[in-house]
């Protein structure tokens, strides 16, 4: 399962001007889960085509959001950590990687971040 390119406004950085203004940042999210093969299998308990069975993107997305609109924080890094531990709460995640970029910081580059890859224990 996978999200790309949510982009969201993040109050986000170490710098005095960076506690002041929002900044745009984009996460991606990859997840691995577990897959009982349900869609192939028609007497699945909830059924083949039922949302109970898989990780909900939505709920994933929603997550995501309410982590970033939930107050400063000054380092992707911290931000990208977060994001994992709230895949990784579901216990059908197998692992997660996260991407945090920072959109605007220089003219000259398309962004600035950090990636990380967390697994469920």
């Amino acid at each position: 399962m996978f999200v790309r390119d949510l982009v969201l406004d993040a109050s986000i950085g170490v710098y005095a001007h960076e506690h002041e203004t929002l900044q745009r940042i984009r996460i991606n999210l990859d997840l691995s889960v577990v897959d009982d093969g349900g869609a192939h299998r028609s007497h699945c308990v909830a059924g083949p085509d039922d949302l109970a069975r898989v990780v909900d993107y939505e709920a994933i997305v929603v997550r995501a959001r309410e982590i970033v609109k939930s107050g400063h924080v000054q380092l992707v890094e911290t931000l990208a950590e977060r994001l994992a531990r709230t895949c990784l709460d579901d216990a059908r995640v197998l692992n997660v990687r996260v991407r945090v970029e920072k959109l605007d910081v220089f003219v000259d580059a398309a962004s600035t971040g950090v990636e990380i890859e967390r697994w469920n224990s």
